[in-house]
């Protein structure tokens, strides 16, 4: 499963990247999760990330945790799931592990 989380920066990039460091290991800790390639958009004002998980169950228990919870405040907060077309991503070099 893919996860993707966008929302609004209200933050320089620099102070973005400092109150987010201290979820950097717990987020590579989550059981499930394969990776995380953390986004920003200065021009647009936008940050998240891209994660990929083992399925369904351990992106709902990410998406059911504290994490989320914190981030649920935000009316800026956009969450998608997408089911990953393996057989295509492998052609294209996706990293599927």
């Amino acid at each position: 499963k893919i996860l993707q989380i966008n929302y609004k920066l209200n933050e320089p990039r620099a102070e973005y990247e400092r109150q987010n460091l201290p979820y950097g290991q717990p987020i590579a800790n989550l059981p499930g999760l394969r990776w995380k390639v953390w986004i920003i958009d200065e021009a647009r004002s936008e940050a998240g990330g891209i994660y990929l998980f083992d399925g369904d169950a351990t992106m709902q228990a990410f998406l059911d945790g504290p994490i989320i919870a914190e981030m649920k405040g935000d009316p800026t907060l956009s969450i998608k799931a997408f089911d990953v077309i393996e057989e295509l991503t492998i052609i294209t070099r996706g990293p599927l592990k």
